[in-house]
């Protein structure tokens, strides 16, 4: 089992910064792959951005060149470092782990915070 618990969540104004945290419960270098997704109302969830065991990173078109998603190792955390946000970025954002080699799709999810951008 992998509980995850996210936060850092808010309500931000357009082109402002937020940082979100997921702490996992166990290493995440027994996890295949941490990752960051978020869910719209009436919306399918979505991947934003990943960070696999050794290190490679995918991020979702919309989100490049201003989310950066990182980890410390000795704090068993992944991070979500948001920047010019929009308010299309509005959404619950989900911290999810994906333990099943080769799977990629998270098995594991945290509880989702709250994202809000306002224009």
């Amino acid at each position: 089992q992998v509980q995850l618990v996210e936060s850092g969540g808010g309500l931000v104004q357009t082109v402002g910064s937020l940082r979100l945290s997921c702490a996992a419960s166990v290493s995440i270098f027994s996890i295949n792959r941490m990752g960051w997704y978020r869910q719209a109302p009436g919306k399918q969830r979505d991947l934003v951005a990943a960070m696999t065991r050794g290190g490679s990173t995918n991020y979702a078109d919309s989100v490049k060149g201003r989310f950066a998603i990182s980890r410390d190792n000795a704090k068993n955390t992944v991070y979500l470092q948001m920047n010019s946000l929009k308010p299309e970025d509005t959404a619950v954002y989900y911290c999810g782990a994906a333990t099943i080699y080769p799977t990629s799709w998270p098995n594991y999810w945290g509880q989702g915070t709250q994202v809000t951008v306002s224009s």
